[in-house]
């Protein structure tokens, strides 16, 4: 891989977006690679979490505008390479394994897209967030039109789309869009940290409360599904085991890092 670096540190995989000399924008060879990391995640049961994050001091700056401007493609080459993208995309979202999104300077365009097919952002306080697409005169995509209102709201995630400005962290963290900042040195070890902590957790009840938090059902569909998960998690040996824990006062084998 020459795009980006991976590894695993105990059932945690880390996937480094690195490409210096466009600050890890994502080319077409880049997406290549992460396709090939988001599938080994998803089919490998070693591996109960993810960490994506840049080098250099940044997140990802978006699609290499260098590529696409001498790419020669017609508008059902640009939509054939959108779904491309969707292919993996739609698997990391989808994806039944928690995902750390480790965001230092800047994120925009699809890499602010990349950073919310995350469960998590934590970012630093010098983390910069856009959905830059209109200033090239583009529309958002890498799955913006899906996460940003669910995350922020419908008004404000137009707003966002149609000014293209700039979010510094304490803006993202008050949108909501980042859950923690924390400074440069501390971001990889926090990230790691939340990561892992998924290793003492049920693979059953994440991946049950992931499907959840992403349907759309209505009331009544959304209730038949909470009983149907809670009726599967019910008969896992990893909730009998953590009753026995429980039950002879020992630690529980999941918890949250403080």
């Amino acid at each position: 891989m020459s795009k980006i670096r991976f590894e695993q540190q105990g059932a945690t995989a880390i996937l480094t977006l690195d490409d210096q000399p466009v600050r890890n924008a994502l080319s077409p060879e880049m997406r290549v690679e992460v396709a090939e990391v988001v599938e080994r995640v998803r089919t490998d049961a070693g591996i109960r979490a993810l960490v994506i994050t840049g080098a250099n001091g940044h997140f990802c700056s978006g699609g290499d505008l260098r590529n696409i401007a001498h790419a020669g493609l017609d508008n059902a080459g640009w939509r054939d390479r959108l779904h491309l993208l969707h292919g993996w995309l739609a698997k990391l979202l989808a994806l039944d394994k928690p995902v750390v999104c480790a965001v230092d300077g800047a994120a925009y365009g699809a890499g602010f897209g990349l950073a919310l097919a995350g469960d998590f952002i934590v970012a630093t306080p010098r983390a910069r967030m856009s959905v830059s697409f209109l200033k090239v005169g583009l529309v958002p995509d890498c799955g913006i039109f899906y996460t940003l209102p669910r995350v922020v709201g419908p008004q404000r995630a137009r707003e966002l789309m149609l000014s293209a400005r700039e979010v510094r962290a304490d803006e993202a963290l008050r949108l909501g869009i980042a859950m923690e900042v924390v400074e440069a040195d501390q971001l990889l070890p926090r990230a790691l940290a939340l990561a892992q902590s998924f290793e003492g957790a049920s693979p059953m009840a994440v991946s049950l409360i992931k499907r959840a938090c992403a349907s759309t059902g209505d009331l009544v569909g959304q209730l038949n599904l909470e009983a149907d998960a809670q009726a599967l998690a019910m008969g896992s040996p990893e909730h009998k085991s953590a009753i026995q824990d429980f039950l002879h006062k020992r630690p529980p084998k999941f918890s949250w890092p403080e």
